[in-house]
């Protein structure tokens, strides 16, 4: 029995140590937004594989602005899970099972996607402002986990 324990505790301590690393690379993946007032980052993983990556900005082709002039953030700017899904969607792996790595809690549109493309763990490190997203994913049994303190 004693064993079984400890096997669980060292399991527990290689996922915190793996969910703590692919946060450090979300934030560095968001450091590539283009976005002036908040910079997010996201990376799904599988099986131990990153399958896709993404991070908040403007549609392919479309200008780098995300923001107008008073500072408002335009509409058609895609928040990074999204980006990291629809990414997904243009290859041959699937986010079924996987987890998502992102800076900042999914919005509740964002939630949605997250949820319908099978993703079952949600690892964040910045909470948004609505938790309707958080709410909704611990509602459709999706895991979430914060790491608030993620340098």
């Amino acid at each position: 029995m004693r064993v079984g324990n400890y096997l669980r505790w060292v399991d527990g301590e290689k996922q915190r140590r793996y969910d703590r690393a692919y946060l450090r690379m979300a934030r560095e993946w968001a450091a590539l937004s283009h976005c002036q007032r908040k910079q997010v980052g996201a990376l799904i993983v599988r099986d131990g594989m990153i399958v896709s990556d993404g991070y908040n900005g403007t549609p392919s082709g479309m200008p780098n602005a995300c923001e107008n002039e008073a500072g408002d953030t335009h509409w058609y700017v895609l928040h990074a899970e999204a980006n990291a899904i629809t990414k997904l969607a243009r290859s041959s792996h699937t986010a079924k099972g996987a987890t998502l790595y992102i800076t900042l809690s999914p919005c509740r549109e964002c939630a949605k996607l997250v949820h319908q493309v099978g993703i079952r763990r949600l690892v964040y490190i910045d909470a948004y402002k609505d938790d309707s997203g958080l709410k909704f994913l611990n509602q459709a049994g999706v895991e979430t986990v914060r790491y608030s303190d993620v340098h």
